[in-house]
């Protein structure tokens, strides 16, 4: 017989179950939840930097930058996060966050564009 995968008590009924009891069911969700909740904040709290570090050095009505790299690293720019990538036809690719792409132009420059 197979056992809850909480409280490790027999579980009668369909093959297919995995809990014993809608409580058990519930416990397991609520803290799957929490744990990812917990990841997914610190993960969007860095996004969400990057983003208006991007805004305060484009402004509102620019569409394109090309800045120092030392200007980003002054601001603790995260460079490891990023909500997606573009690879153009030239084979660069454009590091999304959000609506503002980035792309290292050179070792010391970076392009930031703005994506409407």
């Amino acid at each position: 017989m197979k056992k809850c995968k909480i409280c490790s008590k027999e579980i009668i009924g369909r093959s297919d179950k995995i809990f014993c009891s809608v409580k058990c069911k519930n416990y397991y969700h609520t803290n799957l939840r929490r744990v990812t909740n917990i990841a997914v904040k610190e993960i969007d709290k860095i996004l969400h930097r990057n983003r208006s570090i991007l805004l305060e050095l484009m402004g509102k009505r620019k569409v394109q930058i090309k800045i120092k790299r030392i200007e980003l690293d002054k601001k603790k720019f995260n460079f490891k996060y990023h909500t997606h990538i573009q690879i153009n036809s030239k084979g660069k690719s454009y590091y999304y966050v959000y609506d503002f792409a980035w792309m290292e132009f050179s070792n010391d420059e970076i392009l930031i564009v703005r994506k409407r």
